[in-house]
């Protein structure tokens, strides 16, 4: 007899540093998990060692098309989330997640699915309240050159609470703060996977702004602890729910700090800050500590030296850009 407890999962985005944690995750739990990719910014590299599980299936395929699949739960989390990937091709950013969105909730409603949404922290802009509780409705600039992403997102969030209140699909939203760790793209544009392989080339270590910026790094396991959590959680929160490390750094003690793990003998150079990067990020977790139990383990010194082990034993040769942003 099947166990009553496995399911057809999708996950789109699937083979990108998040998706394939939690598509490993999944395929280890025992479910029949179904990768959706169309790898702009992500790489079959990441699933390879998935492929050959009797339980696990990759596609190519884009989610701003229709897909037919008959599933029991959909991880929605595909997007490119770097802001030079994003902002490379805006409109697609913004068809990614409000086309992708739709497809996938049109997908849950058809088959009864439970469907979560992978939202962000960029939801909230560059906060006027910090740190930020779900509450916070944001300080978005609609029209500027993160506008794709941040009110794609947005939008997204819109789409899923309508589906749920109109068509009763069943939904969850997390807000995903800063994450990092093995998988990472080395020329992904984020500020860890930057530093980290600046660092390793013995390169100087390039600061946007004068770097008292505050960000919180949040190990991936943690996260897709919390997002498996979220899935799993009562039907009757839905969310949005924070998940990130409440820890706080600014970005020149994150660049202090991969100096100092890597041996490096880099300096620190500094460049202009891009229009609209947040200036404070740090979420209020109270919500996810109390409905889900779930509140992150992993301190950054330790999360850092396992992504700088990773580093080290990838050829960055081997890895393009996936724009010429970077």
């Amino acid at each position: 007899m099947a166990d009553a407890s496995l399911k057809r999962v999708l996950v789109t985005g699937g083979a990108g540093f998040l998706g394939s944690f939690l598509c490993e995750r999944l395929v280890e739990q025992g479910h029949d998990v179904i990768c959706v990719d169309n790898f702009f910014t992500s790489q079959k590299f990441n699933v390879a060692h998935l492929l050959d599980k009797a339980n696990f299936e990759l596609i190519r395929h884009d989610i701003t098309h229709s897909l037919w699949i008959e599933v029991d739960e959909i991880y929605n989390m595909a997007c490119p989330a770097a802001p030079g990937h994003y902002q490379y091709n805006p409109i697609k950013t913004m068809k990614t997640s409000i086309l992708g969105a739709t497809n996938m909730l049109g997908m849950a409603k058809r088959t009864g699915a439970k469907v979560l949404q992978a939202s962000t922290s960029e939801v909230y802009g560059d906060p006027e309240i910090h740190p930020q509780p779900e509450s916070y409705r944001g300080n978005v600039n609609p029209i500027g050159t993160r506008a794709c992403y941040d009110e794609g997102k947005r939008a997204a969030e819109t789409l899923f609470f309508d589906y749920h209140r109109k068509n009763k699909v069943n939904i969850r939203v997390v807000r995903i703060f800063n994450t990092y760790g093995p998988r990472m793209h080395p020329f992904d544009g984020r500020v860890v996977s930057n530093f980290i392989r600046q660092a390793l080339q013995g390169e100087d270590l390039t600061i946007f702004g004068d770097g008292s910026q505050t960000r919180a790094f949040c190990y991936v396991d943690d996260l897709v602890e919390g997002i498996i959590r979220m899935m799993n959680g009562p039907d009757d929160f839905v969310g949005p729910v924070n998940l990130g490390n409440p820890g706080e750094f600014t970005i020149k003690e994150l660049a202090e700090l991969v100096i100092e793990l890597t041996g490096a003998r880099s300096k620190l150079i500094y460049r202009s800050l891009p229009a609209d990067d947040p200036t404070q990020r740090k979420p209020i977790i109270d919500l996810a500590r109390e409905k889900l139990g779930w509140e992150p383990k992993v301190p950054l010194r330790e999360g850092l030296v396992q992504t700088i082990e990773y580093f080290r034993g990838i050829n960055f040769a081997d890895f393009r850009a996936p724009t010429p942003n970077y």
